[in-house]
């Protein structure tokens, strides 16, 4: 079952670059890995740089994808985004954390995403 866990992650993965494009966003990299974790994509929305986490589900029996963002997934993505910055000399560039909820129901996904979903903690240390 891993296997297939991994799959359809990157199949949620996949579906949320194509919507993030037709929504005009510019996909910079996708699954930037850190000591700290993984963003799933880095993306630019005019002039912000979006870091999104990506939730995918079959069913809502475990509550919204959504919800399944931790105050801790949170602050390792926040981390992860931070490195991100300063390895690209964008710290002063406006960012932001959206989170892309991806429902599949009858074959068919249903996209929702949050822009501004959380912010960065002022007191984070890396």
């Amino acid at each position: 079952m891993p296997g297939e866990h991994i799959e359809f992650g990157k199949a949620s993965e996949k579906e949320a670059a194509e919507f993030l494009r037709s929504q005009g966003y510019k996909i910079l990299q996708i699954n930037y890995r850190t000591r700290f974790g993984e963003i799933d994509i880095i993306a630019r929305d005019k002039e912000s740089i979006c870091f999104v986490e990506v939730k995918g589900r079959h069913s809502l029996c475990l509550g919204e994808p959504s919800e399944a963002v931790s105050f801790k997934k949170q602050s390792n993505i926040a981390k992860a985004a931070v490195c991100y910055l300063k390895l690209n000399n964008l710290l002063k560039h406006p960012a932001r954390f959206d989170v892309l909820s991806i429902l599949y129901r009858n074959n068919k996904a249903e996209v929702s995403l949050i822009k501004n979903a959380f912010e960065l903690n002022e007191n984070l240390t890396i």
